[in-house]
């Protein structure tokens, strides 16, 4: 979207999947509704800095983008019997689009509905995160594909192409039924997980975070949130989300390098993130059944809650890392684990618990920078050059990168004991 006042951009990211929610149970083109929901914000994002906010901004986006769809239906010849179908399927005293003030059927929120569409598990993992940033963030192909760091066209097939899959796979638009609801909300989470982290910590590229993309995590979760908020792995997301984020601004120093989390100053955590995450993780604990966000976010309070990096109550982290390792498959859990163990025990006891790794972590960069910073703690500094020089080499971010090279660089600057 072009630049303007932040509460108009934040009104009509909020009302994005609204409208889309509107228009596909009106008209039952989910791909249809999305495209047309995308050109009216981009005219909302236009007009309302110069002429105001519209009294119903929802109203407004609704006619705005029925009258495209319509537009599109009239105009092209080859999709008649569509328009066929969509005439038929729209009550004959409401087939001009309802005046921009006027009520609609939309009075309920679909942001969930649409949530659990665009993460459907019909689409891969990255599909899913551009459609949901693109239909539900209310984000445009450009901002995803400049997040990404990809060039728009291919963003922007790789759009098209979840939003065929979706509709050849006639995945229906409702909410999912009993059975289905605790795989497509896991999947859901899944994906606004992926998202925060790779705002938070970019995989890619020179930039270390990309805040638009954690930020955008963070209030699609707190909406999730808002609609389910006695599921407490939604609010265990919500306080790993704001618990990490606290941290961003410590993140990198004034020059751009990153800062470890033990060399952090802790007075530019935000304080305020802390202690709604902290709230919020301390109200769903005790609700259970309990899961490895709730986990992550009672680990992410504990590192939080520290005065000083020395003040870590590491055995309680070492015993969560336990509890996580039992209820979640996620491969840099080992990796984390030995760095508890490492602060607990000794490095010795660390690097023995990464003798073996799972194969998910052969060749992969963290692992060569857990066993370097294991190394260093050891006093063995050929064995930490070595492996943080490996662990540059595999990493894809520039900032990660600098940083690898940089410890090994000062360590093999340092004098011999």
């Amino acid at each position: 979207m072009t630049t303007f006042e932040p509460a108009v951009d934040d009104l009509l990211r909020t009302l994005a999947p609204q409208v889309v929610g509107v228009l596909t149970r009106r008209y039952g083109d989910f791909a249809a509704a999305e495209d047309a929901v995308q050109e009216a914000l981009l005219n909302a994002a236009t007009q309302w800095p110069a002429e105001g906010v519209p009294r119903n901004p929802r109203g407004w986006l609704v006619q705005a983008a029925s009258r495209r769809m319509t537009e599109q239906v009239r105009s092209d010849q080859a999709r008649r019997r569509r328009e066929e179908l969509v005439a038929g399927q729209v009550p004959a005293d409401r087939r001009s689009a309802p005046g921009a003030d006027a009520g609609d059927e939309g009075a309920h929120d679909d942001t969930l509905t649409l949530l659990f569409l665009c993460c459907h598990p019909v689409l891969s993992p990255a599909s899913a995160i551009a459609l949901t940033l693109r239909s539900v963030g209310g984000l445009t192909t450009g901002e995803i594909a400049r997040a990404f760091l990809v060039p728009e066209a291919t963003m922007g097939q790789r759009i098209s192409r979840a939003k065929q899959r979706i509709k050849d796979s006639g995945v229906p638009f409702r909410m999912p039924d009993n059975a289905e609801w605790p795989a497509q909300l896991d999947a859901v989470l899944h994906v606004l997980y992926l998202i925060f982290n790779e705002g938070y910590a970019s995989s890619t590229g020179p930039e270390l975070r990309r805040v638009e993309l954690s930020r955008e995590a963070i209030r699609l979760t707190r909406a999730v949130h808002t609609l389910l908020p006695d599921n407490a792995e939604v609010a265990g997301l919500l306080a790993l989300m704001l618990l990490t984020e606290a941290r961003g601004p410590a993140r990198s120093s004034p020059e751009g390098e990153l800062v470890p989390l033990a060399e952090q100053d802790r007075s530019r955590w935000d304080t305020a993130a802390i202690a709604e995450g902290i709230a919020l993780i301390t109200a769903a604990l005790p609700r259970g059944p309990v899961g490895p966000y709730q986990v992550q976010a009672a680990i992410a309070a504990v590192h939080d809650e520290a005065p000083t990096a020395a003040e870590t109550d590491w055995p309680q982290i070492l015993a969560l890392y336990g509890v996580l390792a039992r209820i979640s498959d996620n491969p840099l859990i080992p990796l984390n684990r030995a760095v508890a163990t490492a602060m607990v025990d000794g490095p010795a006891a660390g690097l023995t618990m990464l003798a073996d790794p799972p194969p998910a972590l052969a060749g992969h960069h963290r692992l060569y920078a857990v066993r370097a910073h294991l190394h260093e703690l050891a006093g063995d500094r050929e064995a930490a050059i070595a492996d943080y020089r490996t662990a540059a080499r595999r990493t894809t971010s520039l900032q990660e990168r600098h940083h690898l090279s940089l410890r090994a660089a000062r360590l093999a600057a340092r004098p011999a004991r």
